[in-house]
C-alpha cells in the first residue's frame, strides 16, 4: 500500500559556491498539481505533497499565485508576435497595477497543471482560450529568434518567433502577463556544492545529486532506484516532478543546459521526471538537457535520471489557544472562517512539520480543499497574533 510523503523545503548554508547569482521571483516552486497515481511502484509524483497549486480570484481581472508569490493575468492577452507581447505587457494597465511583464520560462512553467491536458490548467482560475502556446521572455541561447513558450499540452520548448499566426506561421503563440508582488531578491549563489556529492539549489532549496546515475533506466526502474538511494549519510532521495527538473535549467547555456561548475553531468542526457502524462498514462514527462525542454516518452524507455530530496525543517511553533480573534470551525473540513475579525488579518497556515502551506491576507471562507487529514497550525496575525491548533478530520 502507497503512502503519501511531505517533502519541506529550507536553505543550506554555503560550502563551496561559484558566482552565479540570481534574481529570484518566486517564493515557493508549486507542484505539478497531480493527484492520481498510475503505478503500484512508490515513487511517482502523486505520493508527495510539497506546495500544491492555491490561486486566489482577485476579483478584477487578475489571479494570485499564493505558493510563488506572482500576480497573473486572468484572460490571456490574445495571439499576438513575441515584439507585440512585449509591448502589450508594458502597456497593460489591469487590476490597478501598471507593472506588468512577460514571464521568464520557470515562472511560465510554474502555472502549469500536470493533471490537466489541453489545456494544462486550472480552468477554474484561468479563463481558457484558443491559445496552443504562451510567450516567455527568454530567448534560445544561440539563436535569439527562437523563444522559449509554455504549450496547452503541459510543456516547455523553444520555438522560432516566426510559428505564430501573427508572423505567418500556422500557430497560436499567446501572451499572459505577470507581475510581482513583492520585490524580487538577489540570491548571491544560485547552487551550493555541499562538498558530500549533493547540490543545493538557493532558489527552490531542493538538494540535488551531483553526479546523476550514469546507467539509463525505465521510468519504473528509476523510481525504485531513487527510493532507494543512499547518498550523503541520507536515504530521503525521490525522482522529481517536471517542474523541479524543469527548475535547475539554464536557459542561458546549451549542450546541456545545466550549469557544469555544479552537475557532473556527461553531456546533454535526458532526465526521467516522476510525472506521468494524465490523459496517456504508460507515458511520464522528461527533461532533455540539450536545450532545457520538457517532453514524454513511453515509460518502458530508458532514460538518464537524476534524484533530489527536501531538506527537513524544524519548527518552533507550539499551540497557543485564543478566543480573539476566533476560527470556525475547528476542527475544519475544508473551509475556514474567522470570527471576530477587523478586516486587516493575514495569515500563516503551517503542517504539524512547520511547512508554511499558505500565507497572505487571510479571505472570508478561505477553501483548503486539497489539504490532507491532519494537524495545522493557524498563525493569526492582527492587532495581535494568536497560533490556533486545527484539526482536519
Amino acid at each position: 500500500m502507497k503512502k503519501a510523503i511531505l517533502v519541506i523545503h529550507s536553505f543550506l548554508i554555503a560550502i563551496t559556491s561559484f558566482s552565479q547569482s540570481v534574481i529570484k521571483t518566486m517564493l515557493r516552486l508549486p507542484d505539478t498539481g497531480v493527484t492520481t497515481g498510475y503505478t503500484t511502484t512508490f515513487g511517482e509524483d502523486n505520493d508527495y505533497t510539497i506546495f500544491p497549486p492555491f490561486f486566489t480570484k482577485n476579483g478584477n481581472g487578475t489571479i494570485t499565485d499564493t505558493i510563488t508569490g506572482l500576480m497573473w493575468q486572468q484572460t490571456d492577452g490574445g495571439e499576438m508576435s513575441i515584439e507585440n507581447a512585449i509591448i502589450y505587457c508594458n502597456n497593460l494597465d489591469l487590476g490597478g497595477h501598471t507593472d506588468w511583464r512577460l514571464p521568464n520560462a520557470h515562472e511560465a512553467f510554474s502555472i502549469l497543471n500536470h493533471q490537466n491536458s489541453n489545456p494544462a490548467l486550472d480552468a477554474t482560475v484561468f479563463n481558457l482560450s484558443l491559445a496552443e502556446y504562451w510567450w516567455t521572455s527568454d530567448r534560445q541561447a544561440n539563436d535569439s529568434n527562437k523563444v522559449w513558450a509554455t504549450n496547452s499540452g503541459g510543456g516547455i520548448g523553444n520555438h522560432p518567433k516566426t510559428e505564430t499566426i501573427s508572423a505567418g506561421g500556422p500557430k497560436r503563440f499567446h501572451v499572459r502577463a505577470v507581475r510581482d508582488i513583492a520585490t524580487p531578491t538577489l540570491i548571491p549563489n544560485h547552487f551550493t556544492d555541499n562538498g558530500n556529492g549533493t547540490i543545493t539549489d538557493n532558489i527552490t532549496g531542493l538538494i540535488w545529486q551531483k553526479a546523476p546515475y550514469t546507467d539509463t533506466l525505465s521510468w519504473e526502474q528509476s523510481l525504485t532506484y531513487a527510493d532507494t538511494l543512499s547518498l550523503s549519510g541520507t536515504s530521503d532521495w525521490r525522482l522529481p516532478n517536471i517542474k523541479e527538473l524543469q527548475s535547475i535549467i539554464d536557459v542561458t547555456i546549451i549542450n546541456p543546459a545545466l550549469n557544469a561548475n555544479f552537475f557532473v553531468t556527461g553531456g546533454a542526457k535526458k532526465y526521467w521526471s516522476s510525472t506521468s502524462i494524465t490523459n496517456q498514462t504508460t507515458r511520464a514527462w522528461y527533461l532533455n538537457a540539450q536545450f532545457g525542454i520538457t517532453t514524454y516518452d513511453a515509460k518502458t524507455t530508458k532514460h538518464n535520471l537524476i534524484c533530489v530530496k527536501g531538506n527537513p525543517v524544524t519548527t518552533g511553533v507550539k499551540e497557543i489557544h485564543s478566543t480573539s480573534p476566533s476560527v470556525f470551525p475547528n476542527p475544519f473540513t475544508s473551509r475556514i472562517v474567522l470570527n471576530n475579525k477587523t478586516g486587516h488579518e493575514s495569515f500563516e497556515l503551517t503542517n504539524s512539520l512547520g511547512a508554511i502551506i499558505y500565507s497572505g491576507k487571510f479571505i472570508e471562507g478561505q477553501h483548503f480543499n486539497y489539504l490532507p487529514n491532519g494537524i495545522y497550525f493557524l498563525k493569526i496575525i492582527g492587532k495581535s497574533t494568536s497560533i490556533i491548533k486545527l484539526l482536519k478530520e
